[in-house]
């Protein structure tokens, strides 16, 4: 019976030493965020005489958030990361639903209300080949290689003024931007503009300025929407067209590890295309929180 009372005694005494330890920790600047999703899709046709064409789709998602706040300074660190492929039963060949690698990241001092002094700093490119499609002479399916990894790679920094309500309200300005493309050079041998690079190059830089916003909210119980949007104006060639990259996020979660996911994303910038890139995915996803 002496036995067990000690015993009792030390595992109350060790709780509570632990339990203060732990009370004592102070709590860490730090706020790592991350989910990964696949996203899913799939038709299927057998004699069906209204027609239609057999596919497979599947979309890979990595969105990871990496937040600094202590004081007067707070560090944000987005990575989104996507690669997405579609089969058409009788097309010679798989075609990208979605290649692209972000990485965002922007420091502030505090100022006024919620205002705050920052410099950010923003790089895109694309995991793999791009190719456009078109059919030969004989009607045969060819493609020719159009982008690549690096080319293009996008690379935007610069001071300005951030105005930050939360993690997950806030926009930038950046008046003094400078952005480089980079290409490789076999894609400019023959080409007199390649993303705005010019023949013969590797890169072009451009200083203009540069508008960023963020927007997360949850619309209804288990439905969050993101939205990201970025613009740019070149000081240095036609100021008056706007570069526009918007983002639309809907994700509506039926549990855990399930999810109905929603995706577009709308693109205007004159040296790459004339004219407005839609993309848009809607699928079950599967998602795994980090």
């Amino acid at each position: 019976m002496k036995n067990i009372c000690l015993l009792v005694v030390f595992v109350t005494f060790a709780s509570w030493s632990q339990s203060s330890e732990v009370d004592s920790i102070p709590s860490s600047p730090w706020k790592r965020t991350g989910k990964f999703s696949f996203i899913f899709n799939q038709s299927s046709f057998t004699n069906w005489t209204a027609g239609g064409e057999s596919n497979l789709a599947g979309t890979t998602l990595v969105n990871y958030e990496i937040n600094y706040g202590k004081g007067r300074w707070h560090w944000d660190t987005k990575l989104l990361a996507a690669y997405g492929l579609i089969k058409v039963k009788d097309d010679a060949f798989e075609k990208k639903t979605d290649d692209r690698i972000e990485i965002y990241s922007i420091v502030g001092k505090k100022g006024p209300k919620n205002w705050y002094v920052s410099a950010f700093l923003n790089f895109k490119t694309q995991f793999t080949r791009g190719y456009k499609y078109s059919k030969n002479n004989q009607g045969i399916s060819v493609r020719t290689e159009f982008t690549d990894f690096l080319s293009p790679a996008v690379l935007s920094s610069g001071p300005g003024f951030q105005w930050k309500k939360s993690d997950n309200f806030s926009f930038n300005l950046a008046p003094a931007t400078s952005r480089v493309t980079f290409v490789k050079n076999r894609f400019t041998a023959d080409r007199e503009n390649y993303f705005g690079v010019t023949q013969g190059e590797t890169s072009r830089y451009e200083l203009g300025f540069t508008g960023s916003g963020y927007l997360k909210f949850n619309a209804a119980e288990n439905v969050t929407v993101e939205q990201i949007l970025h613009l740019f104006s070149n000081y240095l060639d036609n100021f008056q067209n706007v570069d526009v990259d918007y983002s639309l996020n809907v994700g509506l979660k039926i549990n855990k590890y399930l999810d109905t996911s929603i995706m577009g994303q709308l693109i205007y910038d004159d040296n790459a295309f004339a004219g407005l890139q839609v993309r848009e995915i809607f699928g079950l996803g599967v998602n795994f929180a980090f």
